[in-house]
């Protein structure tokens, strides 16, 4: 029986997603907003749909399975705004539902570590926003529901080397924090296997294994690049936009044991020394 994954804002992970389920003969329909993506997603292997807008109701009753990348806005979550009762309606009809959200609603812990069992605190708008999602889809009854809280993303077309190449990077130091990263690859490797494997009510961090300083992945950027380590900023001098200065309100290190304990995965870049490697290596044989 053919496998349909119906894809709610079929962005950067969930096409990294794609690349593994389409050379199993799955059907996959993504959604987006525009005409111009809409084409790029057809030329893909995927069958798009413009929404809001397109009548989902056909896409619904085929899918098997359901990715949701969509972020909260201030209306909450814009799939369960728009389609809520339908979702529900049709809840014991999924295998799987994966929610990609975010290691930002454990909040600022200080650089410690967290899991999953950490309670949820955030102090940012939009990790707020997340917890506030993260709750509205696990209240649907029956939901086979799987919770992704994803660290920072990299990977093709979204890495510092760009940065570093255009003397736009910056090496903010502010003591103490870390971030948690994971590449794309790993994402998707997590998702296909939590389909494989699906266990509804579980939440899984999906991040590397080794949070460290900002300043450190773009001094290692700049290092396999043979350019010069941009110069280090003080945190509580420099100047930076207020989304820019949001991202540093939270220190943490997240732990990733659960998707290796339940669902086997084995990272292919457990660490950004790893991942920076693999991807320049990748834009210079493109």
């Amino acid at each position: 029986m053919t496998k349909t994954l119906l894809s709610f804002g079929h962005g950067y992970s969930a096409r990294a997603l794609s690349r593994i389920l389409l050379p199993q003969d799955w059907r996959i329909i993504g959604t987006t907003r525009s005409d111009d993506k809409a084409a790029q997603l057809m030329n893909q292997g995927i069958e798009p749909r413009i929404w809001p807008g397109a009548d989902m109701i056909p896409a619904l009753n085929a899918a098997t399975h359901v990715l949701v990348s969509a972020a909260p806005d201030d209306d909450g979550d814009p799939v369960l705004a728009a389609l809520h009762d339908e979702i529900a309606q049709r809840a014991g009809q999924f295998e799987w539902v994966g929610y990609l959200s975010t290691t930002g609603v454990y909040g600022d812990h200080n650089g410690a570590w967290v899991d999953e069992s950490t309670p949820l605190s955030p102090t940012t708008k939009r990790g707020q926003a997340r917890v506030k999602a993260e709750a509205a889809w696990a209240a649907i009854p029956d939901l086979p529901l799987q919770i992704f809280r994803l660290a920072g993303i990299y990977g093709p077309g979204r890495g510092p080397f760009a940065k570093v190449r255009e003397g736009t990077a910056r090496r903010i130091i502010k003591p103490g924090q870390v971030f948690s990263r994971t590449h794309v690859a790993d994402i998707a490797r997590v998702l296909a296997a939590s389909i494989q494997h699906p266990n509804p009510g579980a939440a899984y961090n999906v991040c590397d294994d080794d949070p460290a300083p900002p300043q450190d992945v773009i001094a290692y950027a700049a290092e396999l690049l043979g350019l010069p380590v941009p110069p280090a900023e003080d945190f509580g001098t420099v100047q930076m936009s207020a989304m820019a200065r949001s991202f540093y309100a939270e220190s943490k290190k997240v732990r990733n044991d659960r998707i290796k304990d339940e669902l086997g995965v084995d990272l292919l870049y457990p660490d950004y020394h790893s991942g920076l490697k693999a991807l320049l290596a990748q834009e210079i044989g493109a």
